[in-house]
């Protein structure tokens, strides 16, 4: 069973070669299935979009971005069309992790898809949506119990701790037992040299 650290390192692997412009090791372009893929690359204007993934616990949030135009927006399937990339995003990680490590990797969307758009001119508009997605088979599943077990280690570290700083466990007779501190008095200064063996 893989660890948590091999199903990161294979997902950052995947996610190396998903820029524009990737290519892949015949040196044929990377296809995931979006927008920018379209088109004539320098006939064509350029189409921005694109996708990346950050890890929360033992989730995924994949966020995908895309430049588009105003009456883009109002379409009414213009939600499930976002939808829709997410799909082919996650559908392409997945390919290209089983196709790295030999592994499946099991992704389960969780909670709504998340749509933000933000103005950029009378023309254009910027979307980036957001979509949580569980790993499934990833050994953090019992990641609650390993939480209470490292609660338990510091509570029993603290205590040992504040065991050993107490100023009552010290011998009565130890200089930093208490009271043989002197406050500052400034008429009370004398004068001469810090050390007398210094000359």
């Amino acid at each position: 069973m893989a660890t948590i650290l091999d199903i990161i390192n294979g997902i950052s692997q995947v996610m190396a070669s998903t820029h524009d412009g990737a290519k892949d090791s015949d040196g044929d372009d990377v296809k995931i299935g979006l927008h920018r893929e379209e088109g004539d690359p320098i006939l064509d204007s350029r189409i921005i979009d694109g996708f990346k993934v950050r890890f929360q616990g033992d989730k995924i949030c994949l966020s995908y971005q895309r430049e588009i135009k105003l009456k883009e927006l109002h379409n009414s399937k213009f939600e499930s069309e976002i939808g829709s990339m997410m799909k082919k995003a996650v559908s392409f990680i997945k390919k290209e992790y089983k196709k790295l490590t030999g592994n499946a990797l099991s992704l389960s969307a969780e909670g709504e898809l998340d749509v933000h758009a933000q103005y950029l001119s009378r023309v254009r508009t910027t979307v980036v949506a957001y979509q949580l997605y569980k790993i499934g088979g990833s050994p953090m599943r019992g990641q609650d119990d390993a939480k209470d077990g490292s609660k338990d280690r510091l509570d029993a570290t603290f205590k040992k701790f504040l065991e050993l700083g107490g100023v009552d466990k010290k011998p009565k007779n130890s200089k930093a037992s208490g009271d043989n501190y002197k406050q500052f008095n400034p008429f009370d200064m004398k004068i001469g040299q810090r050390n007398s063996n210094l000359k």
